[in-house]
């Protein structure tokens, strides 16, 4: 049953604020082991505020994001070093180091957090690259990379470190849909194959269907999750006007 599964994140009484204007408030989820989970929702609603808290760029206005039951932004020194060990993050251009090839983006966490010797380094960020289809690519500098490639590269320099939670932003974000697809499947194979969780945020319907083992919806006027749960059944259930318009790609019917 769920509530028997392991929480790998735990965000409990959530505010978010900037400038003292508040974006996000009282928000309460869990991410359990081995999920895709999707934060989905219109433009502005705050979905990659709460990824950046949820990966500890930002500090919550109130509230904690644990995980793996320790709180993120109360950490310091080593523990803050030990959490943020645990999860990989590609970020939504994927944000590769453009004077670098991509072995060397991939080898750089490595060579940042621990002692291997630089030929145990290469093998690893190898072997990182040919998981996601790159290894025939090593050499090459991320402007000679399609959208496609540099995502998929950003995905093994967050891997680089063995970390059981990936925080991907805007997976899709610029692709075509073939593409789309492709990235999707390769989530999808990382999470059955490696036990990886994955937190994603996006608004592609097609990569929502094809991927979320649950999702949480937030809303910009509610500052919070308006529904929450498997994506079909939020389509195919929910009474709430905005998850049916969101679901249903229904244009507003707000005057012109």
């Amino acid at each position: 049953m769920r509530s028997e599964r392991e929480a790998i994140i735990r965000v409990e009484d959530f505010t978010a604020a900037y400038d003292g204007q508040v974006i996000l408030a009282h928000v309460n989820f869990e991410v359990y082991a081995g999920e895709v989970f999707i934060i989905l929702g219109g433009s502005g609603c705050g979905k990659s505020t709460l990824l950046k808290h949820m990966n500890g760029l930002y500090k919550p206005a109130a509230g904690k994001i644990l995980i793996d039951g320790e709180d993120i932004a109360a950490a310091e020194g080593d523990d803050r070093l030990g959490i943020l060990r645990k999860f990989g993050v590609m970020y939504q251009s994927g944000a590769l180091f453009g004077s670098m090839t991509l072995l060397e983006n991939v080898s750089l966490p490595l060579e940042e957090f621990t002692d291997l010797p630089p030929d145990a380094i290469r093998l690893i960020a190898m072997m990182k690259l040919q998981r996601v289809g790159l290894s025939g690519f090593a050499n090459l500098m991320p402007s000679e990379l399609s959208g496609g490639m540099q995502k998929r590269g950003a995905i093994a320099r967050a891997m680089a470190l063995d970390p059981r939670l990936l925080f991907l932003d805007e997976l899709s974000a610029g692709l075509d849909p073939v593409t789309s697809a492709e990235l999707d499947q390769l989530v999808l194979s990382l999470a059955r194959s490696l036990k990886i969780t994955f937190v994603i945020v996006t608004h592609e319907l097609a990569s929502i269907f094809a991927i979320a083992d649950r999702v949480i919806m937030l809303d910009k006027q509610a500052k919070g999750i308006v529904a929450m749960g498997r994506p079909q059944e939020l389509r195919d259930q929910s009474d709430n006007p905005m998850v049916q318009q969101f679901f249903s790609r229904q244009p507003s019917h707000e005057p012109g």
